[in-house]
Formats: C-alpha cells, sequence, structure tokens
C-alpha cells in the first residue's frame, strides 16, 4: 500500500522551530507573505529554549559608553579574526532592534530601579551589554516568538522530519519529508525555503544538545542540495556541562553561573584560571576557560568523574535563587544538589557550531538560489570564538533581515520550478531506508560517531588523532550500507534514526577535514602539534563533499572597529 502524501505548497518555507526559524516566520506574516514552518519537535521545546545567560545588544542602560561599533570590536576580537565583519556589524548595529521586536512582542527583560532593562557582563566584553531574564533568557525569547506566532496564525507542524531539499538546475522548489507519529510523506511545494534546523554538536558524546537534536540536518541537507559549508570545525566547547548523571551528561550550567561571582576549583581546591588569565580568571573567553578545565583534568587535578568543580557557595543564597533559578533548579533536579552549599562537578561539553552553511551577509542567501540558513545552521559571525550572548540576537536580527530578503525573492520569481525526478529521488530515499533490514543497528552506529568525534576531534586536536578519526568515519559508513531499520508502534523514529545518522555522518567528514586543514591553534581550536598562530590560516574554510577543503580569504576590517580591538594574547593558550 503507497503512503499518503500530503501536498502543501507556500511563498516561503521555514524548516525549523526554534528562535531563528520562528523570527523569520513571524517577519514573513507580518509582511502579508504565506509562510509554513516545520519542526521534528514542539516549537516550545525548540533548542533555543536552553539559552540561559542572556542577549546582547549595545543598549548602553548599564555603561552609557558602550556602542554598536565596541559590540563590534569585541566580537571580532574574540572571533580570532574569523567572524565576517559584514556579518558582525550587521549584528552589532541591528542589535538594538532585535531587542526591541522582543518588547514588541511581550517579553519582559530584568530591569534596572530606573525602569531600563538590566545588563550585565559575560566573558570578553568590554562592557556590561547582555540583557536578560534571570538565567532563562532563551526560554523567554522562545515563548515570546511561540506567542507571537500563534497571534499570527502562523501554520507550524510539529511533527515532520524533512529529509530532503527539492532543487531544480541549482534552484530550490520546495523540501520533501515524512511524519514521526503516521509515517505519511510531505511535498511541500515553495518559492524559498529558510533552513533553520541548527547546528551539529549532537555528534559529540558530551553535548549540551538534547537527543535527537543538533545531528547535523543542516549540514547534510544544504550539502546534498548543492550548498557549501564553511568554519565545521570551529565548535565551541562550554566550560560547564555537567557530568551526570549519564542521560543528562553535558547539561548546561549557564556562563551566567561565573557571571555572578561563580569559581572554578580543581580537585586540589585551586582557583586554577590564575594560571590561564590572572586578568579575566572565569570571565575568560568560553574557549580559554574550556581548554583550562581540559588541561587541568589531563594533568590529573580533575575530579574522580573527569571534572572540575564549579562553586558558587559563597555567594549570597539570594543571590542564587533570584538571579541564577534555573542553575538552582536544574541542580535540586538532577543530582538533589544545592548549589547553594556544595560545588557542582563540570567539564567541556560540546555546546555551540561557530561554523555552518556557507551565506552571503547581506540576506544569509547560499549559493542555492531561492535557499537561506539561518541561526545555528549558518556561518560568519562567531568565527572560532563565539561571545556568550551573541547567539540569541543573531537570530532576532538575520530571522527578521532574512526573512524580508526571502519574501522579496519570493515575489520577484516569474515562474516557479518543478522536477519531477526530484520529487522521486528523495520519495525513493525513504523507501530505501524502510526497506533496509541488515544487522547494523542505527543507534549503535550514532554512537560510534559520538565516540570517534569525543576521541578525536574534541577540545584539543592533533593529526594523528584527526585522520584515525577519519579512518573510524570511514568504516561507520561501511556499516551504514548494512543498516536495520524497524518500525513499530511508537512510530517512525528508528527512519529519523537512520536520517539522522547520514547527517552526523557528512558533518563529522566536514568537521574532521576541515580540523585536519586548519594546522594551528586558534580559538576553539586547538591542535597540540600545531600550538601556535599561523598567519597564513587567518582564512574561512569552505568544505563540500565535491571540492573538499577550500580557503577563503576574510573580508577587511574597517578601520573604525579595528581601532576598538583590544589584543588578547595567545601565549601561554595552548598549557598541554
Amino acid at each position: 500500500m503507497s503512503p499518503r502524501i500530503h501536498q502543501l505548497a507556500t511563498s516561503v518555507l521555514v524548516i525549523g522551530t526554534g528562535g531563528s526559524g520562528l523570527r523569520a516566520a513571524i517577519e514573513l506574516a507580518e509582511s502579508g507573505v504565506a509562510v509554513l514552518a516545520v519542526g521534528k519537535r514542539p516549537a516550545s521545546d525548540a533548542h533555543t529554549s536552553l539559552a540561559a545567560g542572556g542577549i546582547n545588544a549595545a543598549l548602553a542602560t548599564t555603561d552609557p559608553a558602550d556602542t554598536w561599533e565596541q559590540h563590534a570590536a569585541d566580537t571580532l576580537q574574540e572571533s580570532y579574526l574569523l567572524a565576517d565583519p559584514r556579518t558582525v556589524q550587521v549584528v552589532a548595529q541591528n542589535a538594538p532592534r532585535g531587542i526591541d521586536d522582543l518588547e514588541r512582542y511581550g517579553m519582559r527583560f530584568d530591569r534596572q530601579e530606573d525602569g531600563r532593562i538590566a545588563q550585565r557582563y559575560f566573558g570578553a566584553h568590554t562592557y556590561r551589554r547582555t540583557a536578560f531574564v534571570g538565567d532563562y533568557t532563551g526560554l523567554e525569547v522562545q515563548r515570546t516568538l511561540v506567542q507571537r506566532a500563534s497571534r499570527l496564525d502562523i501554520p507550524v507542524l510539529s511533527t515532520v522530519y524533512i529529509t530532503q531539499l527539492l532543487v531544480n538546475d541549482g534552484v530550490v522548489f520546495g523540501a520533501y519529508g515524512f511524519d514521526l507519529t503516521d509515517g505519511s510523506r510531505y511535498l511541500i511545494h515553495a518559492d524559498a525555503v529558510i533552513l533553520a534546523a541548527g547546528g551539529h554538536t549532537r555528534i559529540w558524546r558530551r553535548t549540551s544538545s538534547r537527543r535527537d537534536e543538533n545531528t547535523g540536518d543542516s549540514f547534510r541537507l544544504a550539502s546534498d542540495a548543492g550548498a557549501r559549508l564553511r568554519d565545521a570545525e570551529l565548535v565551541q566547547f562550554h566550560p560547564s556541562g555537567l557530568i551526570e548523571p549519564e542521560n543528562a551528561a553535558g547539561t548546561l550550567v549557564s556562563e551566567a553561573a561565573r557571571g555572578e561571582g561563580g569559581v572554578l576549583l580543581n580537585n586540589l581546591g585551586e582557583r586554577f584560571m590564575a594560571r590561564y588569565d590572572r586578568e579575566r580568571m572565569e570571565l575568560s573567553t568560553r574557549d580559554r576557560v574550556a581548554l583550562a578545565s581540559y588541561t587541568e583534568i589531563k594533568a590529573g587535578r580533575g575530579s574522580r568523574a573527569g571534572g572540575v568543580w564549579l562553586d558558587l557557595s559563597h555567594l549570597p543564597r539570594e543571590t542564587i535563587l533570584t538571579r541564577l533559578p534555573r542553575v538552582y533548579q536544574t541542580l535540586l533536579e538532577l543530582q538533589m544538589l544545592d548549589v547553594t552549599r556544595d560545588p557542582i562537578e563540570v567539564a567541556p561539553t560540546a555546546h555551540y557550531s561557530m561554523g555552518g552553511v556557507w551565506v552571503r551577509p547581506e540576506d544569509h542567501s547560499t549559493d542555492v538560489d531561492g535557499l537561506f540558513a539561518i541561526g545555528e545552521a549558518s556561518s560568519g559571525l562567531h568565527g572560532a570564538n563565539r561571545l556568550g550572548g551573541n547567539s540569541l540576537i543573531e537570530l532576532l536580527v538575520y530571522g527578521r533581515i532574512t526573512g524580508a530578503a526571502a519574501a522579496e525573492y519570493s515575489a520577484g520569481l516569474a515562474t516557479q520550478r518543478r522536477s519531477l525526478g526530484a520529487i522521486r529521488d528523495a520519495d525513493s530515499s525513504i523507501d530505501m531506508l524502510l526497506g533496509a533490514d541488515g544487522d547494523q543497528n542505527v543507534r549503535a552506529m550514532q554512537r560510534s560517531v559520538r565516540d570517534l568525534m569525543t576521541e578525536h576531534a574534541g577540545v584539543v586536536r592533533d593529526e594523528v588523532g584527526l585522520r584515525a578519526g577519519l579512518d573510524a568515519l570511514d568504516e561507520v559508513e561501511d556499516r551504514m550500507s548494512r543498516a536495520g531499520v524497524h518500525i513499530d508502534i511508537a512510530g517512525y523514529q528508528d527512519l529519523a534514526h537512520a536520517f539522522d545518522l547520514r547527517s552526523a555522518v557528512l558533518a563529522a567528514r566536514a568537521t574532521l577535514e576541515s580540523a585536519l586543514e586548519r594546522r594551528e591553534s586558534r580559538g576553539c581550536h586547538n591542535r597540540s602539534d600545531h600550538p601556535g598562530l599561523d598567519p597564513e590560516l587567518q582564512v574561512n574554510l569552505v568544505w563540500s563533499p565535491t571540492t573538499g577543503v577550500q580557503r577563503e580569504a576574510v573580508a577587511p576590517i574597517p578601520t573604525d572597529i579595528a581601532e576598538r580591538m583590544h589584543h588578547v594574547s595567545a601565549d601561554g593558550k595552548l598549557v598541554e
């Protein structure tokens, strides 16, 4: 019996219902453009909701000297000169408008006594420019966008897994997928597609991403459609992910915990950041703090479980309960730990894909006509080190800009392309996996990918390890030809896992090959066999399955922004 096929049509299709996807959909709906948003989990439970600490904008409400130019300078400096200056300028200039949009939608920020939005320090910022709602800012951003989308009656499908973008002669015309519950197929025709399906941090064993999200969907969908990836090797490891319990390993303890005065201790009780960044200590950049923790653990000064200690117990109890309520509640629920009295055991965890789909800075369009990418699916803003708080403002700024660009692209089309062959290929790829009855378990192969990436492409890398990782990945790909996919009464999750595996393998290959090419230590990317910065590698690495890794020059930094950049020495960065 042939599966049921839902045939839908819209002007713009948004894939992903996190913050970036919803903001784009809102922009389209407010402009009167037909839009459909699809996701594989409820929008209220999107990955954006896990962002805790805050959202950046040079509002100058707390520090009057702050400007968008200084915000841009800080972002470029901490990117280790790999961020695209044009992208950075767009985000920094438009950040205050992003905050205004949230307020217009009804979001309530924490306020100062005079009623203005409160702003606090995050690591490596010149001024206090991080607006927040306690320590659950991302959750409030997501709630606010979900409510606004609901008021606008934006159609949202929450159980659709997109397996393939539909492309005809380099032009996108929609997407194909299936329903996770009943397996019915979805053929969605669209003039333009906005890809907002997240990054690839779930391909590491210890990660802040939850099960079945950030598996590299955006990387595979874009690559298969003919787009390229940029800086796949640049993955931010957050310094403070939980170690226990096992099923929650990698769950974040917000950077706000260090912003409010939390300190890091090794197993000797030493506040070890004094060895790595005496000036900024725990408020140093994420890459330095993560590397410092990794180094302490490798040197035998970590905990028995392979972590370090984040101590908040010296802070006033009221401060923890009012400024860090989510940290307090999370530790009580997961470990029955009272952080007002006891330290938290943490370790570096894969947190954010700073690379992603190659996009143009003005509108985040890609190599494929009609295809755009935003949020963690895209690249350009963060370079080799993302400032905490920049991801939430990025999704608001480019959600709006890209939504408008997609609307303009749709309105300018004289004809709508179609390809029966592309649709048949998408349909047959699902049929092929549904018929797979081999002896290799899909979930076990996913675990193999996470193991090899953790072992060979973690916080510190070297050529021997990266090549071993590629060899191990070849073995996984060989096993994939003997996969077995089993559908049961619970739904079509195993089919989704099979596509997740395909995405993970492609993302892993892009990451390993790019990391091998970047023979230096820069920001989040640490090569023990190449511990210094190489000026020749102040370039972006662009990857595709057909061309491999190619170098691309970074645009020049405007003089007025360059003059505001503070030099941060790399001496002693790689201590191993």
